[in-house]
This record gives C-alpha cells, sequence and structure tokens, in this order.
C-alpha cells in the first residue's frame, strides 16, 4: 500500500477477472467465452481497416455501430450508446444515473463489479436476497430507491427473468432508472430492448463478448429512450471523448451483418448447454435453469477439491466464494469436444 493512496483507493477491493492462464493444451471453461470466435465478416472488416487511417481519431459518436445496433433491434441510432465493453458502459451509468441519490438496489447474488462501482463512486447501495430458487422476486424491490440494477440472465447463476416480470418492476419504480444487463441474454432469452419506447426509465445493457464471440474486442453498449443516453453520452464525453478505436466500431458493426452465423452459433451454445446440463446431472450435480453460455451447478463433493482436480488436467472453471453459493462452481459452455472432456474428467473425481 502506497502513502500516495487516495483514501478512496485505500479502501477500494476490486473486482477480480476469471484466472486467464498463460499455457498451451487448456479447456478455459471460467470466463464464458464464446468457443466459436466472431463471424467471418468482422475478422474480414478488422483486416480491411488495419491500415494508414489508423493516424486519425476514430468517430468519437461510433456512428457506424450505432446505426448498426439500430437496425438489429428496430430502434433510432439515438437509442443506442456504445462503450469499451459492457464495464465501461456500467461505469458510467452508475455515475449518470445512480450517484448522489438513494441506495440503489440489486440482488445478493449477482455481478460482482456491482458493489465494486458502489464502492469506487461512493453509492449506497441495498442487496435483495435471490429467494431460495436463486430467483429474483420482483416484489422485494417495491422499495424507495435510487436505482435498479441486474443480469438477465442472473449471473452466476444464469437464471432468467422474463419480460413480463421486468414490466412489473418498471411499473413500481417508474421514478429510477432500472438497468437490465443482458450480457447473455442471446442463449435463450428475450431481450428488453423492444420495451425502450414504453419505459422511459429502462435501460438495457448488452455486450458482444459472448454471443458475438468478441470478448478481445471490448464492445458493449446500452440502449434505452434518448434522454438516457444523452446522460451517458455527457458522462462519457467528460471522461473519453474518444473511447472506442476504428476496429472495434468497424468490427461490431461487422457483428451484426451475419444473421445466420449469430443464429447457428448461439444455437450450438444452447445445445451443448443442454448436453453439459444432463451430463451433470448424471454424475449427481445440482444444476440451477440456466439462460446464459454457462451453468452454475453444486455437488455433495466440495467445490474447491473438484476444481483443483479439474485444474491438475488443465481443466479451468470458476468459483465463487461469496456467502450462499460457496459450494457452486460456475462452468462456461465450450466446444462439444471440451465439455465431453470435461464430464470424463469429473466422472473419474466424483467417483
Amino acid at each position: 500500500m502506497s502513502r500516495f493512496w487516495s483514501e478512496i483507493t485505500k479502501a477500494l477491493v476490486p473486482y477480480v477477472p476469471g484466472e486467464q492462464p498463460q499455457v498451451d493444451n487448456i479447456i478455459k471453461l471460467n470466463t464464458n467465452e464464446n468457443p466459436y470466435g466472431p463471424a467471418p465478416g468482422v475478422l474480414k472488416a478488422i483486416a480491411e481497416q488495419a491500415n494508414s487511417e489508423l493516424r486519425r481519431y476514430p468517430d468519437p459518436s461510433a456512428s457506424e455501430l450505432k446505426k448498426a445496433i439500430a437496425s438489429w433491434y428496430g430502434i433510432n441510432a439515438d437509442q443506442v450508446f456504445c462503450g469499451n465493453g459492457s464495464d465501461e458502459v456500467l461505469a458510467h451509468l452508475f455515475v449518470a444515473f445512480f450517484k448522489g441519490k438513494k441506495p440503489i438496489l440489486f440482488p445478493d447474488v449477482t455481478y460482482s463489479f456491482y458493489p465494486v462501482y458502489c464502492q469506487l463512486y461512493q453509492i449506497e447501495s441495498v442487496q435483495i436476497p435471490l429467494n431460495a430458487q436463486f430467483e429474483i422476486d420482483v416484489s422485494d424491490y417495491h422499495l424507495k430507491n435510487g436505482g435498479i440494477i441486474f443480469p438477465n440472465p442472473n449471473a452466476p447463476t444464469g437464471v432468467y427473468l422474463k419480460p413480463v416480470a421486468i414490466e412489473q418492476l418498471l411499473q413500481a419504480n417508474p421514478d429510477t432508472v432500472v438497468v437490465v444487463d443482458e450480457a447473455y441474454v442471446d442463449f435463450g432469452g428475450e431481450s428488453c430492448i423492444p420495451l425502450i419506447d414504453k419505459y422511459q426509465n429502462l435501460l438495457v445493457v448488452q455486450t458482444l463478448s459472448k454471443s458475438r464471440g468478441m470478448a478481445g474486442m471490448r464492445v458493449g453498449f446500452a440502449c434505452g429512450d434518448s434522454s438516457l443516453i444523452e446522460g451517458l453520452e455527457r458522462i462519457k464525453n467528460s471522461f473519453n471523448s474518444y473511447p472506442m478505436d476504428r476496429l472495434a466500431i468497424v468490427a461490431g458493426a461487422a457483428s451484426f451483418q451475419d444473421k445466420k452465423y449469430f443464429a447457428e452459433t448461439t444455437e450450438q451454445i444452447i445445445f451443448n448447454r443442454d448436453f453439459l446440463t444432463k451430463g451433470l446431472q448424471k454424475l449427481r450435480f445440482k444444476v440451477l435453469p440456466s439462460k446464459a453460455n454457462f451453468v452454475f451447478a453444486t455437488h455433495k463433493i466440495n467445490a474447491t477439491v473438484i476444481m483443483e482436480a479439474l485444474r491438475e488436467q488443465n481443466i479451468f472453471v470458476r468459483h465463487f466464494k461469496g456467502p450462499r453459493i460457496d459450494n457452486y462452481l460456475r462452468i462456461s459452455v465450450g466446444a462439444y469436444r471440451e465439455i465431453k472432456a470435461l464430464l470424463a474428467a469429473l466422472e473419474q473425481i466424483v467417483q
């Protein structure tokens, strides 16, 4: 700890990302990466733009990407905000809509960056317990608040909340911003983006890291009423007016052009998820119902023991040590051959 650190820096407990092993020949199922990668058009777009024009600043508005997203969802470009991954978008919205108000609400088991942002920006929060089935009960959110945020499907559980329930939440909280973090929605869920014209307090955040296989490019976006987007733009332009580079903008836009590839790869991941779930259940794991590209599973054998035994075979999964979930493992849905190898390893471990 440096004597030059501010008091906020000293107090911070930073977010810990999933391990990125720097070795070959591993099965990496710990960070929810897409095993199939981006559409071929994405790589082509990057190659075409990797030229001398990189000497110029990028479009500060990422207009090409905004238009592609707006076209995909049938909304207006002024209802779209883009940033370097959804984490940057989330960071901006915490300042734009949550700071200096009443405590914000989010689940007790959820994306672990939310409490980090609250600590960084000194925002009060109240964590609402999920029910016994690890589900969000929207009636628990009928409290005075300065905003609400949750992933849908939730992370790390994968449990999904239908839009009809989210509408109930929006109707009960018309005076605060409700953020639905849809990083995993493309794996069997239904996006709330069609609701943004109906509810001015709804902001939907998504990423191209998961369903579009672009975790290495860092592209995220938010959709909402144009007044919410303007608020995000004000924060962005007070922090970094050129957040997205030229290659990320064209790559992101290209990812929305190949609907066939998107459908095929997301459907394959859903198929693989079902195969993984059934395989785990045969090995006497309890698996929560998932609409994400991962599953959340527990066994009578200690989760740390299982994780370390897998690690010895160069298979990596994620273990969260928080309350209520300390004996669960989050397992990313990999390629079919990776899942088969995982299940074979687990069969030996649990027996």
